[in-house]
């Protein structure tokens, strides 16, 4: 019965953190116009559901330093779980390059971390998980998961948006694409806003995940959600800064 628990909860975290994660694009702060094309320093609050049993909340942000930024998120289901999730990386025009991402799921205290580095000019992501290093070719390019939210709105501020991207994970670099799949007007914690919803597109019928880019608000995403075999993640907005 325990080790049935502790896969659930397993299974919970991971479709939490993989969920905030991948799913939403890089926040800017609320103003009312659209932004001057490239990402600003920002922190953003959510609000999110599994399964519609466990409740948890999330925090997001975005620092800068000269030309290297640095952005984080920490999520966590109280008394469960929580997720942490860092990426450095720099942006040169249109173009997000990585350096280094970390990320870290933990269960009652216990947990894993996935580290990647990265190294543009060789075309090449090293990533280590569980004391194992593997070193992987990317001929197109690779990104963590945060650096990707970057990359996609600062592609969809510059009208370049075409939803062809790529993923470094723990075990593969993996083309990741993405879709726009309309205009919806959706209320949420922080207000009631006008929204592009775009899609990750999965090879699995039996996944789903959706996000809504506030144009407004600079592509602020304010909303998400994600089905994984049946089990339904939903993340809405309730403040930024």
């Amino acid at each position: 019965m325990i080790k049935n628990l502790l896969h659930s909860k397993k299974s919970l975290l991971t479709s939490v953190a993989t969920s905030i994660g991948i799913a939403t694009a890089t926040l800017a702060p609320a103003t009312g116009a659209m932004a001057s094309g490239s990402v600003t320093p920002f922190t953003a609050d959510y609000k999110f559901t599994v399964e519609n049993k466990y409740n948890g909340t999330a925090t997001r942000q975005l620092t800068q330093n000269g030309n290297t930024w640095n952005y984080k998120v920490n999520a966590r289901v109280s008394g469960v779980a929580t997720a942490n999730q860092s990426s450095t990386f720099t942006i040169h025009g249109n173009t997000v390059s990585p350096s280094s991402a970390s990320t870290t799921y933990r269960i009652f205290g216990l947990g894993r971390t996935h580290n990647l580095s990265f190294n543009p000019s060789t075309k090449k992501v090293v990533s280590t998980y569980r004391g194992r290093s593997n070193t992987f070719s990317a001929p197109n390019g690779a990104l963590d998961d945060l650096s990707l939210e970057t990359q996609i709105r600062q592609d969809l501020l510059s009208g370049r948006f075409t939803g062809n991207y790529y993923l470094a994970k723990k075990d593969k670099v993996e083309r990741t694409p993405f879709r726009k799949a309309g205009n919806y007007r959706i209320t949420v914690p922080a207000g009631t806003y006008d929204t592009v919803r775009i899609d990750r597109v999965h090879d699995d019928n039996s996944r789903s995940t959706s996000f809504w880019l506030a144009p407004s608000l600079n592509y602020l995403p304010v909303k998400m959600t994600q089905n994984n075999d049946g089990k339904e993640l939903k993340m809405e907005l309730t403040r930024v800064n």
